[in-house]
């Protein structure tokens, strides 16, 4: 069973401390993982539940099993206690066989450590075991993913989600601006996000937007490139006069081409994945484009599906965009044409047979670029694409040209 590591004791009995730190005898530490040490409790539960999670796998199984065998009745008075140790909270917090009012009595407790809160709060079934969380407000001020977990959990009630939403309007919406969020991401050490935020915008006018505080968060967190990495010399004033508002209807019809090319592909549509291309397509177009030459790999491999070429066109200006991305677009079918002969000439890309194999297959590939490409083919793949009814048939009868010369036909 997993439960945070919290590397220091809290019993002051030095046996616990030696049997912890595995410098008592190995006897004692089997006798202790056995539940057969001659100690209080409180102190022998904090032992077990540290030898369960070592790596010494005797002495892990032999502490699991003491554990799962705890008489209820004595658990009670203990994880009820202010002195237990938050290790063995941790541990019984994660337990989901115990008994409802266990876990009443560790959730009320203040020495449960929050990371355990954030775990049970995500996963329990228990609706009021939620509402009992949402009474400990200062700990939800403390530890805001306490908040989000609650209301992500399906088995939530009215009343919890209620008290969880009402702290978070309360203590982390009200008043809270583009430059507060900057500066809590640039506090993270998230400096390139915190840009963004800056920078973007939807960030100018957080509540006239589409986007909340939750979504811009969110937004920013893919953002790993900062200003300096970053070259928009690209963006000449043919490209800037094709920015313009979308409507709505237009923005859910680029939803339904990503979602239906990914799933073409094959490629994982999670709850998270669907969520973040609906909070992409809120934003403006100009912000899409700082999102595609900034974000991370999950930001590129959506908005390189745009069917705006000036952000596809921003995604391959992304300085961390790596070879396996750009094999991957090379044999796209639904990327603009300017991508795929930008590709060829790229010396980085062009030199990568792969990406030149995928370009000469793709049927989207410019006539022109494609025949400059063929005579780099190995023989074997002339020939298969002289057999190839995807693309064209000039391109077939120029691959069969070049493969008979080259066996001397």
């Amino acid at each position: 069973m997993n439960t945070e590591t919290i590397s220091t004791t809290t019993s002051a009995n030095p046996i616990v401390k030696a049997v912890v730190e595995g410098t008592a005898p190995r006897p004692a530490r089997l006798a202790a993982s056995r539940g057969i040490l001659p100690l209080p409790q409180s102190d022998l539960l904090e032992i077990l539940v540290a030898l369960a999670q070592t790596g010494d796998e005797e002495l892990s199984s032999n502490a699991r099993e003491t554990l799962k065998n705890q008489d209820n009745e004595n658990l009670d008075g203990i994880v009820s206690s202010p002195l237990t140790s938050p290790r063995v909270l941790a541990y019984f917090a994660d337990d989901e066989n115990l008994p409802f009012h266990l876990h009443e009595a560790i959730l009320s407790n203040l020495n449960t450590p929050d990371t355990a809160i954030i775990k049970f709060a995500r996963n329990t079934k228990e609706g009021s075991l939620l509402e009992l969380i949402t009474l400990n407000q200062q700990r939800l001020i403390r530890t805001p993913q306490i908040i989000e977990a609650i209301i992500a959990n399906p088995y939530r009630t009215a009343e919890a989600e209620r008290r969880a939403q009402e702290t978070k309007r309360e203590f982390f919406q009200k008043e809270r601006g583009a430059q507060q969020i900057a500066n809590e991401l640039r506090a993270q050490g998230l400096d390139a996000a915190a840009e963004f935020i800056e920078q973007a915008e939807f960030a100018e006018n957080l509540e006239a937007s589409n986007l909340s505080v939750e979504d811009a968060i969110f937004i920013a967190k893919h953002i790993e490139i900062p200003d300096s990495e970053i070259d928009d010399s690209w963006l000449s004033h043919d490209f800037i006069e094709e920015f313009y508002e979308e409507t709505e209807e237009q923005r859910q019809a680029i939803l339904g081409k990503i979602l239906g090319e990914l799933r073409m592909e094959n490629d994982e549509i999670s709850g998270e994945r669907v969520s973040m291309l609906n909070r992409i397509l809120r934003m403006s177009m100009k912000d899409r484009v700082k999102l595609a030459m900034k974000g991370d790999r999950e930001a590129r491999n959506i908005l390189i599906r745009d069917p705006n070429r000036i952000v596809a066109q921003a995604v391959m200006q992304n300085p961390r965009i790596t070879e396996q991305e750009v094999e991957k677009i090379a044999s796209m079918r639904t990327v603009p044409e300017d991508i795929l002969r930008q590709i060829a000439n790229a010396r980085q890309w062009s030199r990568i047979y792969t990406i030149v194999h995928n370009l000469a297959r793709n049927p989207r590939m410019p006539l022109s670029s494609v025949m400059s490409i063929l005579p780099r083919l190995q023989l074997r793949d002339l020939i298969a694409l002289s057999k190839n009814r995807n693309v064209s048939d000039a391109v077939r009868r120029q691959a069969s040209r070049i493969s008979l010369a080259r066996k001397g036909g």
